[in-house]
């Protein structure tokens, strides 16, 4: 029996002391962002790449800036209906991006601009000062149009590695607008129908393999040969040749 004079080895709490601090239950399981970790990595060889490399832009068009014949049908749409064209191709490069939202964005630029342009000159005329307005009121419309359309194909550029066809993408938009639609059109069609072209290898899987009971394994077991009756069989003796 433990003697009742002993130090307990318990210590003994008051309602006078600090309250512990509470901990959340899983807040000690939270991951740890390590930044060194987090690099940039070579999609080959995956060796850390640093923050200012690009990938080098070398590759070349598909088709020419003025292709449009062949594909025909992006060519009627992107010189009927550019913005639904360009809803298109926004969606194609981006899946986050649904093409309604491309195709709003467009429609608002130019669409939207051509409608007011012409609405103010049937309704107010054709004189120095609307002229003037209509003309500051469109190229400012064509110019926000030309680097919103300029900063989706760049990023066309760096995800296959295009040159600049024929110069900077926000410049071919803002001088061969409806061109440039369709050249990019094209080239993402281009790509997916390689991509899909590609052949996937065939790999047959293993055979399927059954454990067998004990009675399965010795009905397995052949038999064996019963003995020959005949005499001669039975005794064998070598002689000399």
């Amino acid at each position: 029996m433990a003697d009742g004079n002993a130090q307990s080895r318990y210590v003994k709490l008051t309602r006078d002391q600090a309250p512990l601090e509470d901990i959340t239950p899983g807040e000690l399981n939270q991951p740890v962002e390590i930044p060194q970790l987090n690099v940039r990595r070579c999609s080959e060889c995956g060796q850390p790449l640093p923050e200012s490399y690009q990938a080098p832009a070398d590759e070349d068009w598909t088709t020419g800036i003025c292709a449009c014949a062949d594909d025909p049908e992006s060519c009627w749409t992107g010189l009927f209906c550019p913005c639904v064209l360009f809803g298109r191709n926004v969606e194609t490069l981006r899946d986050d991006i649904p093409w309604t939202n491309g195709c709003v964005c467009h429609a608002i630029c130019v669409e939207g601009g051509l409608a007011l342009a012409a609405a103010t000159g049937m309704f107010h005329g054709i004189d120095p000062k609307t002229s003037f307005l209509l003309c500051e009121s469109l190229l400012f419309a064509w110019w926000i149009c030309g680097i919103y359309t300029g900063l989706f194909r760049q990023s066309l550029q760096n995800k296959y590695h295009l040159k600049n066809s024929p110069c900077d993408p926000c410049l071919v938009h803002c001088c061969m607008h409806w061109c440039a639609l369709c050249q990019e059109h094209r080239e993402m069609k281009n790509h997916l129908s390689d991509n899909a072209a590609m052949p996937v290898p065939v790999v047959n899987p293993p055979p399927v393999q059954e454990m067998s009971s004990k009675d399965d394994q010795e009905s397995a077991v052949a038999p064996p040969a019963p003995a020959s009756k005949d005499p001669e069989s039975t005794n064998l003796e070598m002689q000399p040749l």
